[in-house]
């Protein structure tokens, strides 16, 4: 548990995570920073009202990363995975360390199952997120770090909803999702930021949407909630290799990685479940938990989120 939580340093604040983490932290009474590669980029409307500091970081140049911390004071920072660190992470993470701060909240994935040493390579994106777990638990220590693994993101589909017209193309529409809205996630992220601690110590925090449905019905839902008649349509077999592209192309995601989402959305999709039974139900409640607020439904989120997809 951090010493004083009061200065928290949230990066990549333009995405929905960091910056509800960064609106919810606020709103709990820290001090809160902002650290971005361009300080002169535009943030979502609610945050930029607050007007808070900003330090230019990437969590790719630890001296950036060490700059930042030190300016800001911060006890409390949250990361996401930097794509890309050949060290994992760890030179940031111990730039961090040597300014001050003393609890991180990582934004991990779900994929990640168990003991974060024992996740292998042929998992591209769990291993991507383990290896950062590994790195904070030794930089930072058992009760320095909670990593957050939240299920599959209901953003996604803003990805694969292209112009949104008759047919939505993405692979294997069948496969069923918990589609866990970032908000939720970012609420989560801020609430523990604050408090600097989990519940019982742990090192872990589970996160899942409430509903599972395959990508195809919540495509459905989505189209109700804009007023088109749209359906989805996966590729044929054969066919992953464009669907691998897709991946790349829609959600920016380097194409080892979408390999790996084609496999697993493969297999899902034959009957592997997403969460264990029991799991699922701890991820779900852990969004009111720590996060103070019932976890968002697809049909609300897709509400909330209505002009996004209207405007393409």
């Amino acid at each position: 548990m951090a010493s004083n939580n009061n200065n928290i340093l949230i990066f990549s604040p333009t995405g929905s995570v960091a910056s509800t983490a960064a609106l919810t932290a606020s709103s709990l009474g820290a001090t809160v920073h902002l650290a971005m590669r361009d300080p002169a980029r535009a943030l979502p409307t609610p945050l930029s009202a607050l007007n808070l500091p900003r330090h230019k970081a990437d969590l790719l140049s630890p001296a950036t990363v060490l700059a930042a911390a030190t300016a800001s004071n911060a006890k409390t920072a949250f990361l996401y995975l930097a794509f890309g660190a050949p060290d994992h992470m760890r030179g940031a993470a111990e730039a961090l360390k040597q300014a001050g701060v003393e609890f991180v909240v990582f934004l991990s994935s779900s994929s990640v199952k168990g003991d974060p040493a024992a996740v292998g390579m042929e998992d591209f994106i769990a291993w991507q997120h383990a290896r950062v777990e590994v790195v904070l638990r030794e930089v930072f220590g058992k009760g320095g770090y909670v990593a957050v693994r939240p299920g599959y993101f209901a953003s996604n589909l803003l990805g694969w909803w292209g112009e949104g017209k008759g047919v939505v193309k993405m692979p294997y529409p069948e496969a069923r999702f918990d589609f866990v809205a970032p908000g939720d996630i970012g609420r989560v992220c801020g609430g523990l930021a604050v408090k600097g601690e989990t519940e019982g110590g742990e090192a872990v925090v589970l996160l899942a949407g409430p509903q599972l449905i395959s990508q195809g019905e919540a495509v459905g839902v989505v189209g109700r909630v804009v007023g088109r008649e749209v359906v989805a349509e996966g590729f044929a077999e054969g066919e992953d290799e464009a669907a691998v592209q897709l991946v790349v192309e829609r959600l920016g995601m380097p194409e080892a990685g979408a390999r790996v989402l084609i496999n697993g959305f493969k297999a899902i999709a034959g009957g592997a479940e997403v969460f264990e039974k029991e799991e699922y139900a701890v991820a779900v409640a852990n969004i009111e938990k720590y996060g103070g607020k019932k976890a968002t439904g697809i049909q609300e989120w897709a509400e909330e989120n209505k002009d996004k997809f209207v405007r393409v």
